[in-house]
């Protein structure tokens, strides 16, 4: 059995707050699992617009307080390791766990239905109500420890969990077949990328939304349709144009989307960035038979379907940039800027 030290290199959020709340330490206490987790070595962890809206509790709804600013809506602990995009190697089991998983190499699934193999009544997220994976090690329920059998590397694979399974989730929850006319906002992104690809695999009709400067990129995940970000979509696509539509952006456009999904079309959302705050029209909702699907708490069959599709090579890592564990704040800047294409990955040494 692997030499496993008492004290690891982490990056520990101190409280809510701008970057100087992140601190990179090399000494703190290794996590030994419970009976029924395992211990995870960590090589690499991908950065997410959750870990960054969980530091500056934008999951508040209460003035930005600590009080309910977990994803869960419940109070944060201090301090607290997050990254929920992990690639390692099990270096321990609990003790009613096989030892023969020792070695095994894994993802974890981010949204946390169990922990130490009991049922949460509310489910958690890896590293916002328990530690996650910016850390040399972390522990997690043995349900949630995914093998993959797989020739990408370390890196490349940390690139899937949060974003993928969120898109796999929102494509399952919205029942995305092959018959269907898909319009993904927020293209360009994780989830977004990520949704193409998916959708793709499912032999579905791709239209992306992203920045002019992205559109040959976008093309070349499988998308048939690239429209900007600027443009009036029921001008550009025709209104009751469109099956589906996968939204990682709401704001401003959001009555657009609803003016362009056909009648009985299916609206799945996972994501706020461009407003959180909407108006709808209920008319439109009723007179249309539109279909709303808010999609956070991922179905039992998406993540161990994610790992087929990967070890099948159904869909590919976008690797953004690759930055060391102690440059997490770099790497925040750069992924918030968002010109980069697919996933910000830090490598854990």
């Amino acid at each position: 059995m692997k030499q496993i030290p008492t004290k690891m290199n982490a990056i520990l959020m101190t409280a809510n707050g701008d970057y100087d709340k992140l601190k990179y330490v090399s000494d703190y206490n290794t996590p030994i699992p419970k009976e029924n987790e395992v211990l995870i070595e960590v090589k690499a962890a991908g950065v997410n617009n959750t870990d960054i809206n969980t530091r500056i509790a934008w999951y508040s709804k209460n003035d930005n307080s600590s009080d309910d600013a977990s994803w869960s809506g419940n109070s944060l602990e201090f301090p607290r390791i997050q990254g929920a995009d992990v690639c390692g190697y099990i270096v321990a089991v609990g003790k009613n766990i096989d030892e023969k998983r020792i070695g095994q190499r894994v993802l974890i699934e981010p949204s946390l239905q169990k922990v130490n193999g009991d049922q949460l009544e509310n489910p958690w997220y890896f590293g916002s109500e328990c530690d996650g994976g910016f850390a040399q090690y972390t522990v997690v329920s043995n349900e949630h420890a995914h093998e993959i059998q797989s020739e990408y590397s370390d890196t490349e694979l940390a690139s899937f969990p949060c974003s993928y399974s969120t898109a796999e989730n929102l494509l399952t929850r919205a029942n995305v077949n092959k018959n269907d006319i898909v319009l993904i906002s927020g293209a360009s992104g994780g989830v977004g990328s990520a949704a193409i690809q998916l959708a793709r695999a499912r032999g579905a009709k791709v239209i992306a939304i992203t920045s002019a400067s992205k559109f040959e990129t976008i093309k070349a995940l499988g998308a048939s349709t690239v429209v900007s970000r600027e443009d009036n979509l029921p001008d550009v696509l025709g209104k009751n144009s469109v099956t589906v539509v996968i939204d990682l952006v709401a704001g401003e456009k959001w009555n657009e989307f609803l003016e362009v999904l056909k009648p009985k079309g299916r609206y799945a959302v996972s994501g706020a960035i461009g407003g959180a705050i909407v108006e709808l029209d209920i008319r439109t909702l009723y007179l249309k038979d539109l279909s709303f699907f808010g999609c956070t708490i991922l179905e039992d069959e998406v993540f161990p379907n994610l790992i087929k599709r990967i070890e099948r090579k159904e869909i590919k890592p976008l690797l953004a940039k690759i930055y060391k564990l102690k440059d997490i704040v770099k790497a925040q800047k750069e992924f918030l800027t968002k010109k980069h294409i697919g996933k910000i990955v830090l490598e854990v040494v």
